[in-house]
């Protein structure tokens, strides 16, 4: 007779894959993170009640007039005897970038003013669903803008944010339960995209000109099944920046592409081509009956 094992104390049950941190962080796990970043926002924007997006998008970097103005003044004014000889160079270089910061402070309150008018607009549509609700890439700058000028109007604001070494965190102007973190770029491009009927570009940097671009990539190529507005706002800055004439001499793109877009300099004219457009566009036909207005996210699809 074989002689009794001893008895093995009661293991503790395992977490079950979904409940392991350890395993969520691993690479294999990496497409249920994936889908993660899809599956919450569209769950919480369909909670809000979210048709569609009106995107604004520009440098982080630009200020208000009012800090810009207070950083410009403490350097400007700074005594003469303070600035050793040996910074004096890196004063004056620091004097021209508070000096630019300050010019270009005008698109901050621009970019702010033209979200309240889009808001204020969008919110007499009705509340379900929330047509053209203001997105932005949830950081500072341009995005910080356009979430203020949304909340003043009294709306509700998204901020896609991502989670950057520098320069970008979530802003306080984003409504709170439309406020998102992203680790996947490209999962944060797609829900730019995805409810969009208009992009507005602001003065930017390198991000700025890829969601342009991603956009006009996507009309000029016919991937769009709905027509999302482009504006260019800031005609100096950009034509400084870009030659788009130059394509069309080059023999790169049509002519007609150019008319993907439009550029604008105030928020009246930016403000009038969006509520004409977005009018023509995308509130044309009769009316849902009271039966179909069941909320679902809006989608800005693309051809089969």
């Amino acid at each position: 007779m074989s002689p009794r094992l001893p008895k093995l104390k009661p293991q503790h049950a395992p977490k079950a894959p979904h409940e392991d941190p350890e395993f969520l962080q691993s690479t294999p796990a990496r497409p249920l993170r994936i889908l993660a970043e899809y599956l919450h926002p569209y769950v919480q924007l369909k909670k809000e009640g979210i048709g569609d997006t009106i995107v604004m998008f520009g440098s982080a970097r630009i200020l208000p007039r009012d800090l810009a103005l207070a950083r410009y003044t403490r350097l400007k004014e700074a005594p003469a005897r303070k600035i050793r000889s040996a910074q004096g160079a890196k004063h004056r270089a620091a004097v021209r970038r508070a000096k630019s910061l300050l010019e270009m402070s005008r698109y901050y309150e621009e970019a702010r003013e033209l979200s309240r008018r889009i808001t204020a607009w969008a919110m007499t549509l009705g509340p379900r669903p929330r047509r053209f609700v203001i997105c932005s890439g949830g950081g500072p700058g341009i995005m910080e803008a356009a979430n203020l000028g949304a909340h003043e109007a009294g709306g509700k604001s998204i901020g896609l944010n991502i989670n950057l070494p520098f320069e970008q965190n979530p802003n306080p102007y984003i409504t709170p339960a439309l406020n998102f973190e992203f680790h996947y770029f490209f999962m944060r491009k797609f829900w730019f995209a995805y409810l969009a009927k208009a992009l507005v570009i602001f003065p930017g940097g390198f991000g700025t000109i890829d969601e342009l671009f991603e956009i006009l990539t996507l009309a000029q190529t016919d991937k769009l099944a709905k027509k999302i507005l482009v504006v260019i706002y800031g005609s100096e800055y950009w034509h400084r920046i870009m030659n788009f004439q130059a394509f069309v001499d080059a023999g790169t793109v049509s002519p007609d592409d150019l008319n993907l877009f439009k550029f604008v300099d105030t928020p009246e004219d930016a403000f009038a081509f969006l509520r004409d457009g977005l009018t023509e566009h995308h509130l044309g036909g009769p009316p849902k009956k009271e039966k179909e207005q069941e909320v679902e996210p809006e989608i800005a699809k693309t051809r089969p």
